[in-house]
């Protein structure tokens, strides 16, 4: 019948005849058996709680090849062999002193503690010393080539180990370094064995190695990627996506994100058949789709201009052929147009994105010179269509004064002031229009296009008022509008 009596594992341990060395993730040293401490020529007292490299000093290539190897074992969670390494221990005093210049073949095992991540790392040693000098020494007898071939082996054990290492280290940069977002789930419940950093960026930065796919990333709950994944790992069959859409929320509290990815799930069969793992390798192309949502939105916006613009010309040439002698349609035309054009350079300057109000102003008036001009008023920016309308609006206020106004005299002013002015509880706009120096002002006989253009831009367009005052003195008016109102679809 099998033993009853419980093992303990602590007094195997110390009575293995193999040297053992146990070391934390910082490699200090935290416990070892006897055979190590006669291999080492220490007491238990003198190296528990030092660091490895401290009880045991040692400078460099031999150092580093130490140090590398149980930062792979820690790191890599991987067992890692050194077949030969030359590695000198101090004798101590009561032994006479000095150092031993000593070759050891040491194995590297790492240990997991509860939460999966390495906690120790066993250090198995063998003195292969004097089968070394052996083989230096390359003496013909049974022992020598014993010793000779052995150690041979274990050479070239070492170098394939280090060639694969070498390999594994570069293949690891390459998945690591890769544009492309990847990572690989293994098991039932999907947990993260490696992540790159492309894949991190997608996830907002998110450490998720070692972790499920739905404790990794509950954000993505309910957007069908985890029914995909678990659909491949039953069946098998590889999954394609494109331009598939993702919500995330990197930290809890923080904004949610809308990404843009093309990926495949792509299962790592056994040899019979189950499903052992999932490689994910994608791209993250939200910019390319808001470059194209972008270019979309550009696109039925300049539809949109061009069909206003049409409208406006249309409405421009009419207007004014009813409402101008035949000889003088051609000039009254083409200067309409080129006010409406010099408010679309303004617009263009800004890329539609809005146009300065002095800015527009100061074009208008331009042609007629400024020397006889004051203009006064903090920067506005206007809409599109609010620069449009007023820009009209400017054009046919300036022509007047060239033909009528101050401007047609030498001796006449004309003054422009504006501010930012509340409208029907919107942003909106307050413009004064002052004209002194010229001919007395006098009010229309007739009702022509440029006061219907301008009345309609005012009130309709713009939401606003327009009131004219015709002095002695010269021509004044007073406009407001708002530029909410110049946002909305026109209607009419």
């Amino acid at each position: 019948m099998p033993s009853t009596v419980p093992i303990d594992f602590r007094t195997l341990f110390r009575a293995l005849p193999s040297p053992y060395v146990l070391l934390d993730r910082e490699f200090t040293i935290v416990d070892m058996n006897e055979a190590y401490l006669a291999a080492t020529m220490r007491t238990r007292e003198s190296i528990v709680g030092r660091n490895m490299f401290d009880a045991f000093p040692s400078e460099g290539e031999s150092r580093s090849r130490l140090q590398e190897s149980l930062e792979r074992a820690r790191d890599e969670g991987v067992s890692d062999v050194l077949a030969l390494i030359p590695y000198s221990i101090a004798r101590p005093a009561d032994q006479g002193g000095g150092v031993d210049l000593r070759t050891w073949s040491a194995t590297h095992i790492p240990l997991r503690g509860k939460d999966g991540d390495v906690a120790y790392i066993l250090q198995h040693t063998q003195d292969v010393t004097e089968l070394q000098r052996l083989r230096e020494a390359a003496r013909v007898d049974s022992a020598s080539v014993l010793g000779t071939d052995v150690l041979r082996r274990a050479e070239a054990v070492h170098q394939v180990n280090r060639t694969l290492r070498a390999e594994r280290a570069h293949l690891r940069r390459l998945f690591t370094e890769a544009p492309g977002f990847m990572c690989v789930l293994v098991g039932d419940d999907l947990v993260f064995e490696l992540a790159n950093k492309a894949f991190r960026q997608v996830i907002g930065g998110r450490e998720v190695v070692g972790l499920p796919a739905r404790e990794a990333l509950p954000d993505l709950k309910g957007q069908g990627f985890f029914e995909l994944l678990e659909k491949v790992h039953q069946t098998g069959k590889v999954y394609v996506g494109q331009g598939m859409e993702l919500v995330i929320q990197p930290t809890e509290g923080a904004r949610p994100e809308r990404r843009y990815v093309d990926f495949v799930y792509q299962p790592i069969l056994e040899p019979d058949g189950t499903v052992s793992a999932i490689f994910v390798e994608g791209s993250d192309i939200t910019g390319r789709i808001r470059a194209e949502e972008q270019q979309r939105l550009l696109m039925d916006e300049l539809n949109h201009r061009v069909k206003n613009t049409l409208a406006t010309v249309q409405a421009i040439a009419v207007q004014t052929l009813r409402a101008t002698p035949p000889g003088a349609f051609a000039d009254t035309f083409l200067a309409r147009l080129s006010a409406l054009a010099s408010t679309h350079d303004v617009l263009t300057k800004g890329q539609w994105a809005g146009a300065d109000l002095g800015d527009l102003i100061r074009r208008t008036l331009a042609p007629h010179g400024l020397d006889r001009v004051t203009l006064e008023g903090a920067p506005i920016i206007l809409p599109p269509q609010a620069a449009l309308s007023l820009g009209l609006v400017f054009h046919e206020l300036a022509t007047n004064a060239s033909k009528y106004g101050a401007l047609s005299s030498a001796g006449g002013h004309l003054r422009v002031a504006w501010a930012a002015e509340p409208l029907h509880g919107e942003p909106g706009l307050v413009v004064d229009w002052r004209e002194t120096g010229g001919p007395p002002a006098e009010p229309p006989t007739r009702r022509g296009f440029g006061s219907r253009l301008i009345e309609r831009s005012v009130t309709v367009d713009l939401a606003g008022t327009f009131v004219a005052d015709y002095r002695p003195e010269g021509f004044h008016c007073r406009l407001t509008g708002s530029l909410a109102a110049a946002n909305m679809p026109r209607t009419g």
